[in-house]
């Protein structure tokens, strides 16, 4: 892959990044704000709900700063853009898409398919 693209992704990946990071500091600032103990058993109902649901919301992020640090590091050692199970290049449009990708449409297509039939 060109240079050029190779640092317009590490900019767009470091730019998650940094969005993620503050929008989960703002996730955990939330969950510590609902800390009360609440006499009504739906207003606690409700709390714990909204709290279930923040801490599923922080657990997509942390797995997609996983993503966006392995990306990072694939860029780094020169792996970015390169499918980890054939090693031909992801598409361009694949990456803008879903810069974290690392799989080409190929074989991402065959193991949604094996997980559809297997259930694995």
């Amino acid at each position: 892959m060109e240079e050029g693209k190779i640092r317009m992704f590490k900019k767009m990946l470091e730019d998650q990044l940094n969005e993620l990071a503050q929008s989960g500091e703002m996730t955990l600032n939330g969950l510590k704000n609902e800390e009360h103990n609440y006499a009504d058993p739906l207003d606690r109902a409700s709390v714990n709900e909204n709290q279930g649901f923040m801490l599923h919301i922080k657990n997509r992020e942390s797995r997609l700063i996983n993503k966006i640090r392995n990306a990072l590091e694939r860029i780094e050692e020169g792996d970015f853009g390169l499918c980890e199970v054939c090693g031909e290049e992801i598409s361009y449009k694949r990456l803008l898409a879903r810069p974290v990708a690392t799989q080409c449409i190929t074989c991402k297509t065959k193991l949604e398919k094996r997980e559809r039939i297997f259930g694995t």
